[in-house]
């Protein structure tokens, strides 16, 4: 008989095979395959599971059990479902093979996030079967669009079907595997409280236009835009060390210097060649809002100078800094160009974070003494979730999940949206455990 990690196993295999590929444009994603996979894993005698359509191939899907207490606490344990492009190059085996070997699953989507969607499902289904009736309502989703801002997903649907969503608390992606570096006082669990904002700006450079072979002193926008780009790369701004970040620091209880360093203005670049690369990456982005020139558009033909240069910005928020903060950085970054600048269009997503007072947190942290022998320390994530959309309706959301110390924390960086992803089989028994105990807990 087929045990709940074989089951997640295979349900994981198959929906990385699914390739529900966003690529951010309306057409793309096709993640009503992945939706149509949970709800026939799902499926019931009696069991209220809606699928969703929100433009053609974009779907997404909902499970309802209601509680025999209409005054009992709900919750919704919420996953995304569509995965970031991959290229094969460079990757160790097909992107979406979805291959066990030895333990590990391989596959784009296997940490982001489809391995808590599937383990989520999973302990969902094995309530079921056992014939659990909880008290509190538990509502399960699968979301489309997540890795596109949420729009055909999560957005549309607390917009056009809230009744079917909504609860009193969310649990959704992700926590972190240990961290590479000594602490004090016994394992530590990182969960997300919170999430940066992002801020997407396309930003054109002007130029004029001229004839290709005769170069000298002319004013090419792609030329000007390589400086813009260089110059907003290495911007510094304002370091944030107080508040939500303080607050993690001294709940991690590193060593004594590394902490005093973390969270000191003058120290803090210093420390963070003290730590990982990959831990560097997220401390610095955690501590002030950052900016990625990522994409560059330029020129009509190659012996023509290019009037203008276009070029899409990653701006991720710390909180209380948005539009006018931004573009304050954004002109103080670029210097003397700023006037050969143009913001074409900005596409903003403020910070949003939920507090830790809650019943649903103290039940994370009890199942997480438990699950995880670990104590829970709260941390706000540099990337962006569906739990926005929930915080801004006044309900408290939380990444939450368990990875076990075979996952490098290191490789885990580096496979986000990376090469190589992969998740291993003791990471699934730890999440299917800890979604399992916390319905339970919480709902019973």
């Amino acid at each position: 008989m087929a045990t709940p990690l074989d089951e997640a196993t295979d349900l994981l295999q198959t929906m990385i095979r699914n390739k529900c590929v966003n690529d951010g444009t309306p057409d793309s994603g096709g993640e009503v395959r992945n939706a149509k996979t949970l709800a026939a894993y799902l499926a019931g005698p009696g069991l209220d599971i809606k699928q969703y359509e929100s433009h053609p191939g974009r779907g997404s899907m909902v499970l309802r059990v209601e509680g025999t207490d209409k005054k009992a606490p709900s919750l919704l344990m919420m996953g995304h479902i569509d995965v970031v492009p991959a290229d094969p190059n460079g990757w160790k085996r097909d992107p979406f093979c979805g291959d066990l070997v030895d333990g590990d699953i391989w596959g784009r989507g296997a940490l982001d996030m489809l391995s808590i969607t599937v383990t989520m499902a999973v302990a969902v289904k094995k309530l079921l079967r056992e014939g659990w009736k909880p008290k509190g309502t538990l509502v399960f989703s699968g979301m489309a669009d997540e890795e596109a801002l949420g729009t055909w997903g999560a957005e549309w649907l607390v917009e056009h079907h809230w009744d079917d969503v909504k609860a009193d608390a969310v649990l959704t992606e992700s926590g972190e595997p240990p961290l590479p570096i000594p602490t004090r006082g016994g394992p530590k669990a990182i969960m997300v409280v919170g999430e940066k904002g992002s801020h997407w700006v396309s930003l054109k450079v002007k130029g004029t236009p001229g004839h290709g072979s005769i170069p000298y002193k002319t004013d090419n926008a792609l030329v000007k835009a390589a400086e813009v780009v260089k110059r907003i790369a290495a911007y510094q701004p304002k370091l944030h060390l107080g508040g939500s970040w303080g607050e993690f620091v001294r709940a991690m209880q590193f060593a004594p210097e590394l902490e005093a360093g973390m969270l000191s203005d003058a120290a803090f670049r210093a420390a963070l060649d003290k730590v990982p690369v990959g831990l560097a990456r997220l401390f610095d982005a955690s501590t002030h809002t950052t900016f990625s020139p990522n994409i560059m558009h330029s020129g009509q033909k190659t012996n023509i100078v290019p009037d203008s240069a276009v070029m899409q910005i990653d701006i991720r928020t710390v909180p209380g800094e948005e539009g006018p903060e931004v573009r304050a950085m954004l002109r103080e970054a670029i210097g003397d160009l700023w006037d050969q600048c143009e913001i074409l269009d900005e596409d903003s997503n403020p910070s949003t974070a939920s507090t830790t007072d809650t019943p649903i947190f103290r039940t994370m942290q009890s199942v997480t003494r438990k699950v995880g022998k670990a104590e829970i320390v709260p941390a706000f994530t540099v990337g962006a979730t569906d739990s926005r959309f929930f915080r801004r309706k006044g309900v408290p959301s939380y990444g939450y999940s368990l990875y076990s110390e075979k996952l490098d924390f290191g490789e885990f960086m580096t496979m986000f949206h990376g090469r190589n992803e992969r998740i291993d089989q003791g990471s699934l028994q730890l999440m299917l455990d800890l979604y399992e105990q916390t319905a339970r807990e919480f709902l019973d």
